[in-house]
């Protein structure tokens, strides 16, 4: 059984390994002590004496301890002092023995593991509020947990490699993260890590081996079966397995490229919202340029070359493939050889293409592709991957039209599912619209907020969410759209947010509500501005007097006493109304 599995065994475990040399130690004390009860000394009156095991264990103890104390009773003889000089000795033997192997033991990485993850544990069962438990601390897991911390959420990280999890310490994350070394696909290490909690909101896999992704979904699906998991899976098979037993998000990175790919051929203000809405909290995003009509390059056949080529199919865009190996698709233009090179690019055409991209797996080589053909074709449209977040700077310094980044995209759609389910169905309706509607819908929003990432957020008007506003519509009353998004800080402004998507339980669901649609009991509001809308929002949905203020312009009394004084006042008025 390792330390993992007996974390509150360390007691145990400690005495197990010292046994041999506290062993030892007692018996030269015992042996000790009972040679200085046989010594025969030599009394104030020349008599012979015998110490008793009590004052021969006295003498021994502050003597092996090295302690030094001098009181005796009668010096002793040269019997007892040969016998204590032996003992001496033995002591000393015995000591060097037992702290040896007390430092070794200290040193002993099992050990060191059994105390870390019992002060892991302790950390997670002292979380009191919500938290998610993220397995895999890479570019993926370091770019997820510092979105959740700028979001207020707390996360739990489970990630094998020790290098890694020291990384934790190091960031200036907000809450503090509590982090362990372990196999995550371990159901026991799940556990550990809050995975049956009651405060555990959700499951994250994002480790780079997808067998181990795969045992995650399945231990989640198991032993926290109402928990949403989101699991990474760059594998069609991986990703078929965890559909088969019922896994809710399964995100594959190459899958979602091309159907950003696909979506910015045919809808590029929709590819640019989506983008826009997604974005990770707290960057700033350009405006690019729209992917070109006509023929395009595609260097690199992988996985993900298979699944842009698809894409681009569908859109009836001609491609050309460059790769080392021999063809593997006869349906489509070939060109076998190494795409960073001048001579292959210029074979593929690409003075005369309207876009490239460059989807090896090699980050050095993308970027030599697209330096030498945007030289030949200064024009071109460049969709770059890049395979490692650590070589953004790189990746920054030239001005690509499309990065695609595995982590950036995997963080994205993980973060779209948490934080706001509505957007994936606002998204799906979004693709169904026209181009017309979406550049409206594009410059209205960022016309207003600017293309710094938003704040994207849902609201339900229910008891719990919203009681205020929930208790108001239970009365009777109504409640309009442009009513409830003034500010409560003054009415005659509104605050600085907008409703993308409104859902009712009766499937009447409305994309860019207008203003004047009531809102009902049981509604979810998915809305889009700055991070004061939210805030501004939440006060006016819980609080009566908030919400009387924002939708009358009146300011009601707060607290027992203002409201009794106001009532009295309210009563003296009416009295002096005539009739």
């Amino acid at each position: 059984m390792t330390p993992l599995a007996r974390h509150h065994s360390i007691f145990f475990l400690i005495m197990r390994r010292l046994r041999a040399p506290l062993i030892l130690l007692i018996s030269i004390i015992a042996v000790s002590v009972l040679g200085l009860t046989l010594a025969p000394g030599v009394d104030a009156e020349g008599n012979v004496h015998y110490l008793s095991f009590f004052h021969a264990f006295y003498f021994i103890s502050y003597t092996a301890t090295t302690i030094g104390f001098g009181e005796i009773l009668y010096d002793f003889s040269d019997q007892q002092r040969l016998w204590v000089t032996i003992s001496i000795y033995m002591s000393v033997i015995g000591w060097t023995y037992t702290l040896g192997t007390l430092f070794a033991l200290l040193g002993d990485r099992s050990l060191q593991q059994a105390i870390h993850t019992q002060r892991f544990v302790r950390a997670v069962r002292r979380l009191r509020e919500p938290f998610y438990l993220v397995c895999g601390y890479g570019e993926t897991g370091r770019l997820i947990c510092s979105a959740l911390d700028r979001m207020g959420h707390r996360a739990v990280v489970v990630e094998i490699d020790e290098i890694k999890v020291g990384d934790i310490d190091l960031h200036s994350f907000i809450a503090d993260v509590p982090a362990l070394a372990a196999d995550a696909s371990n159901p026991e290490t799940l556990r550990f890590a809050g995975l049956t909690s009651p405060h555990c909101a959700g499951v994250i896999a994002l480790t780079n081996d997808d067998s181990v992704n795969l045992a995650i979904a399945i231990a989640a699906r198991l032993l926290a079966p109402r928990l949403p998991a989101l699991c990474r899976a760059e594998t069609p098979e991986t990703a078929a397995n965890m559909a088969s037993f019922g896994t809710r998000h399964i995100i594959n990175p190459f899958e979602k490229f091309g159907d950003y790919l696909r979506l910015a051929l045919q809808l590029p203000a929709g590819w640019q919202l989506l983008a826009w809405l997604t974005g990770l909290p707290g960057t700033t995003l350009e405006h690019h340029r729209e992917p070109p009509r006509g023929a395009w390059i595609l260097c690199g056949h992988g996985r993900l070359g298979r699944l842009l080529v698809q894409a681009m199919d569908d859109e009836s865009v001609p491609v050309t493939i460059i790769d080392r190996h021999p063809p593997e698709d006869f349906t489509h233009r070939w060109v076998q050889g190494d795409a960073t090179g001048a001579g292959v690019l210029g074979e593929a055409g690409v003075e005369r293409a309207a876009g490239i991209v460059a989807g090896t797996s090699s980050d050095v080589d993308n970027l030599s592709i697209a330096v030498t053909a945007r030289e030949l074709n200064p024009k071109l449209f460049v969709v770059l991957r890049q395979n490692q977040y650590s070589n953004h700077a790189l990746f920054d310094a030239f001005e690509s039209d499309f990065n695609m980044v595995p982590s950036e995209i995997i963080a994205h759609e993980c973060l779209a599912i948490l934080s706001t389910p509505l957007l994936v169905p606002f998204l799906e309706q979004m693709k169904e619209r026209d181009g017309e509607w979406c550049t409206w819908l594009l410059k209205r929003l960022t016309g207003r907020f600017g293309w710094e990432v938003p704040t994207v957020w849902s609201e339900r008007i229910n008891l719990a969410r919203a009681p205020a506003l929930y208790r108001h519509l239970m009365r009777n009353g109504e409640v309009r759209l442009d009513a409830l998004l003034r500010s409560p800080h003054n009415r005659n402004e509104y605050v600085a947010g907008e409703v993308l998507y409104l859902r009712r339980d009766d499937d009447d669901h409305l994309l860019m509500p207008r203003g004047d649609v009531t809102v009902r009991a049981g509604d979810e509001l998915l809305l889009v501005g700055r991070a004061g809308a939210r805030s501004d929002l939440a006060l006016t949905l819980a609080n009566e007097h908030t919400l009387a203020y924002v939708l009358t312009g009146t300011e009601l009394p707060g607290g027992w006493i203002w409201e009794r004084l106001a009532g009295r006042r309210q009563a003296r008025a009416s009295r002096r109304l005539p009739g």
